[in-house]
């Protein structure tokens, strides 16, 4: 599926809702939503300060991604348990009280799955994801459970104030290859109109079985597994004081792409 088929028939169908900090107290299960902290825009502007526990984000969801204060690793939620993965590829639990700027979660009922026993490569991946979504849904969420190769992670140094924007903190990015390993994907699909409050196209990151070795993904290929989708049309988005939504895909998706480097669409 090419971005423009995704952001031209899908966009219209996602319900963008900015809330304050007491606008998350509601229901994300009952009423499916993905739910977000912060904003990539201002994450890309440098704002690595948390004003979000995981505590409340993990109350809102059990499968989802991002990152936590001062960009110390790369944010991996699995069945309702938080994980960072640093620039060491080495994992590491979160505690409830740690602080995140950026994260995207959703209480993870997929409606469609599917086994996998022949190698996808990671373009081959996202279609069979996207082949699995209904055709209305603007927003995926995606977990793959199995054994991948060809795995190419990365994630960044904890940053210390003043912060450097986004994209002179990736210049100097860790990134490591995995020949094979067992584990877990989980991400989401976002439509291209919401650039710069998401990140559009398919957003994935990867925790291994033992949990020892994790990363934000620029490349994996799956060589047996299954897949598992959970279409979403709300996008609850929870602002710290003083910030504003901003409006949808107006940030450069080519600078995106530079910042996440291997997002595809």
């Amino acid at each position: 599926m090419t971005s423009d088929i995704i952001d031209d028939r899908l966009i219209g169908a996602l319900h963008v809702r900015a809330l304050s900090r007491a606008g998350l107290d509601h229901d994300a299960a009952a009423e499916h939503t993905v739910v977000q902290a912060g904003t990539l825009e201002a994450l890309m502007a440098g704002g690595y300060d948390g004003d979000t526990s995981l505590a409340e984000i993990l109350r809102l969801g059990t499968l989802g991604i991002g990152t936590v204060q001062a960009l110390n690793g790369e944010l991996i939620v699995v069945d309702g348990l938080a994980y960072s993965a640093h620039a060491d590829g080495t994992v590491h639990p979160l505690a409830p009280t740690v602080m995140t700027p950026f994260a995207v979660v959703t209480p993870f009922a997929p409606t469609a799955t599917a086994t996998i026993d022949t190698p996808l490569d990671f373009d081959a991946l996202h279609d069979a994801l996207d082949a699995m979504a209904p055709s209305d849904a603007p927003v995926i969420a995606v977990r793959i459970d199995g054994v991948f190769t060809n795995l190419v992670l990365r994630s960044v140094e904890r940053q210390t104030k003043p912060y450097k924007p986004l994209r002179e903190v990736v210049a100097h990015q860790s990134e490591w290859r995995v020949e094979r390993a067992i584990g877990t994907v989980v991400g989401f699909r976002f439509p291209d109109a919401t650039a710069g409050v998401e990140v559009p196209g398919h957003h994935l990151h990867f925790l291994s079985e033992d949990r020892k070795l994790g990363g934000h993904i620029i490349s994996i290929a799956l060589e047996q597994g299954s897949l598992a989708v959970d279409p979403c049309h709300d996008l609850h988005v929870e602002l710290p004081p003083g910030m504003e939504l901003g409006q949808p895909g107006t940030v450069d998706r080519a600078e995106i792409a530079r910042i996440e480097g291997g997002m595809k669409s």
